[in-house]
């Protein structure tokens, strides 16, 4: 899937990639997707982080790849099986950069009406500062599944990233 093979979004809609996160279902903004790729077919070069798993080479562009399965609800000390060949790697394109996440599925593109998305409890002006989650959009519901949307591009500008959804204690 190639970012420009998508259809526009009629006016009060956008259209969210959703994919699977820890039991999850999550979406981020179509748009910013570039392209979607299994992992096995990426040339790859490991590293030793917890979250950045390594770079990779996809076209010609060198990018991070963020393993997002390390962040997602099973806890900091939780270990994170590797990845399987066939894992889905989501490549984007941010304001930012170009990268790849690796996550547990993904599963199709969903249209949401914009006045379909709901705000999530606790997250709107509840944390200032870096604890702050401000990258979720909201709540929607697609085909009867609970979808919970995320802003890429400012998740991936934290520089302390809490886990994926879980809010931190004060």
């Amino acid at each position: 899937m190639h970012s420009d093979e998508l259809q526009a979004a009629p006016p009060g809609t956008m259209e969210f990639l959703r994919f699977r996160l820890g039991g999850l279902d999550y979406g981020l903004d179509a748009g910013k997707v570039q392209e979607l790729r299994i992992l096995k077919s990426l040339e790859r070069f490991a590293a030793d982080g917890e979250i950045i798993s390594g770079v990779a080479v996809s076209r010609g562009v060198i990018m991070p790849i963020v393993d997002m399965r390390a962040g997602a609800g099973a806890g900091a000390d939780a270990p994170v099986a590797p990845p399987a060949p066939h894992t889905d790697v989501i490549i984007l394109k941010l304001s930012s950069c170009v990268m790849g996440m690796v996550v547990d599925g993904v599963t199709d593109v969903v249209r949401v009406r914009l006045d379909q998305i709901a705000p999530i409890p606790g997250a709107q002006g509840g944390l200032p500062g870096p604890d702050a989650l401000d990258y979720l959009i909201g709540l929607a519901e697609a085909d009867g599944r609970r979808l919970i949307l995320v802003d890429i591009d400012k998740l991936m500008s934290i520089r302390r990233a809490a886990p994926l959804g879980a809010h931190q204690a004060a």
